[in-house]
């Protein structure tokens, strides 16, 4: 049998007012066996969230926060910036996506393929919670505007699971601070010529009862990000 490799990925987890599954959440990235250390990034939570966070006793987890919130994006480059390993990904703390698909997105990255890959919730067999129809449209209609603008065939950049080789985040600035950061980070590795793959994940979706804290305005700010973006692809390609 095969030895198994070392850990090699860092999961960097933002989260803002998530107190009811931090724990778990953290917890079930840690039982990955091929997760090397999570960045917990309490985002301005006015909840228990930091302080859960701090209660956790495993090596492997560092935990960072801010003064008060700054958004997605802006905990994401916090956490980015103290990432260690050779590859990166991104965990939502909700518990909406599985850490166990992480191994199959990471295969791309290994065999040197890829530089970035992309979980799409909306390709493969993967199982998925059934909820908002008008959730599933608005995604597949930013999709098709990022495509339309990086000239790529992504069918899910609104995921949240997204693995990236360490040296393409430190080569690409990153500047939106909210959920603007998923149109802005497809359009700088686009225009920079990375490899970009997708691999079908599954998707446990929350409600807004259940914490769920994307909305309306988010889809709008998103469609002017992409618009702003997307003179990025007249560049040449690396």
């Amino acid at each position: 049998m095969a030895a198994m490799s070392e850990p090699d990925l860092c999961v960097v987890m933002p989260a803002y007012n998530e107190e009811r599954t931090i724990v778990e959440s953290v917890g079930r990235v840690l039982a990955q066996p091929f997760v090397r250390e999570v960045v917990a990034v309490d985002d301005g939570s006015v909840d228990r969230t930091l302080e859960l966070l701090r209660s956790i006793d495993d090596p492997r987890v560092r935990v960072l926060s801010h003064g008060v919130n700054r958004g997605k994006g802006a905990a994401l480059r916090t956490g980015f910036a103290a990432a260690g390993s050779p590859f990166v990904a991104i965990q939502d703390a909700d518990l909406e996506y599985d850490p166990a698909d992480l191994e199959r997105l990471l295969v791309p990255l290994r065999d040197g393929r890829a530089d970035v890959v992309y979980g799409s919730r909306f390709s493969g067999s993967r199982e998925h919670r059934v909820l908002y129809y008008w959730h599933s449209v608005g995604n597949r209609l930013l999709t098709t505007l990022s495509n339309m603008a990086t000239n790529i065939n992504l069918t899910d950049m609104e995921t949240c699971y997204k693995v990236f080789r360490r040296d393409v985040l430190a080569s690409i600035e990153l500047t939106e601070d909210r959920f603007g950061f998923e149109p802005e980070v497809t359009a700088r590795i686009a225009a920079d010529g990375y490899r970009i793959y997708e691999v079908g994940i599954s998707y446990s979706g929350r409600t807004y009862g259940e914490g769920k804290k994307i909305g309306w305005k988010d889809g709008v700010r998103a469609v002017y990000v992409i618009g702003k973006y997307a003179v990025l692809t007249r560049r040449s390609p690396r």
